[in-house]
């Protein structure tokens, strides 16, 4: 079983202001029918993960509906300036009034790294064409997007890789995020590397057995894809616990570099980039 670097970055991490935790719990327990068993409000999720060996932490939170962006990102700033070593993908709904004003105000705190679309929850397909001058805006500001677009674990009509490609279609350079590794069209999500040069992949929720969801890339593509895959583990909102999808992925046996890459490297590449950028 190979290590894993001593400190890592976590790419996907959640934090809300308390009481929308205590939301997203029980939406997760009423609808989803899972229970969330680390239950940890946002300065004990960022206790518990420093404990552990992660820093940076890189956490996003998502507008479920109109009116819920501008105050979360008010809180976003506010912890951003109240902790170290934490950087965020901020809440964006095209729906808002003054949506695209927030947007520019936003990403002017140089610890956010650009915004989260949760497709799955918010309703809205990726080439939605009122999140069109957000793309535009993060394209110039050298931001990025981080897309919940797959179909797993839960899928609906708005996420899956042939809605990506329209998006792709017209900003073929979009700097993205695909959160758990695009599934569970892993492989046809991947396959938009061989174009698309500004993609990663985060691996929340990928790696699984417990939950019957692992991730059908063979270990010798994982291996060749190394530089394009972050580590995340979608904290505190999880069914299993946290150390099953790191086991699991040691348990590969691959290089030292993948998990170097994997673990560190390439989340602080691409921290390091942006922030290069912003100066």
């Amino acid at each position: 079983m190979q290590k894993i670097p001593d400190n890592i970055i976590d790419f996907h991490v959640h934090l809300f202001p308390d009481r929308l935790f205590d939301a997203v719990w029980e939406y997760f327990s009423s609808v989803y029918k899972l229970d969330i068993i680390h239950r940890l409000y946002y300065r004990q999720c960022v206790d518990y993960l420093r404990q552990r060996g992660v820093s940076p932490i890189v956490y996003s939170n998502y507008a479920h509906r109109e009116g819920i962006a501008p105050g979360l990102n008010a809180w976003n700033l506010r912890i951003l300036d109240e902790i170290d070593d934490l950087y965020c993908f901020a809440a964006f709904h095209p729906g808002d009034e003054h949506a695209l004003d927030m947007a520019r105000k936003v990403l002017k705190h140089p610890k956010v790294l650009g915004f989260k679309l949760q497709l799955l929850v918010q309703n809205i397909y990726p080439d939605d064409e009122r999140l069109f001058p957000l793309y535009e805006l993060v394209i110039e500001n050298s931001k990025r997007i981080l897309f919940h677009v797959g179909t797993g674990p839960i899928g609906t009509k708005y996420v899956g890789v042939h809605n990506f490609k329209r998006l792709l279609k017209r900003y073929s350079d979009l700097p993205a995020n695909i959160a758990h590794m695009g599934g569970f069209e892993y492989w046809d999500f991947f396959d938009l590397l061989k174009e698309h040069d500004n993609i990663y992949f985060d691996t929340a929720w990928s790696f699984l057995p417990s939950a019957s969801l692992v991730c059908d890339l063979t270990p010798d593509f994982l291996e060749r894809h190394k530089n394009r895959i972050l580590y995340g583990s979608d904290f505190p909102n999880l069914i299993y616990p946290r150390e099953e999808e790191i086991d699991y992925l040691k348990d590969l046996d691959l290089s030292a570099e993948f998990y170097t890459r994997v673990f560190r490297e390439n989340g602080t590449d691409l921290i390091q980039s942006h922030m290069d950028k912003q100066l």
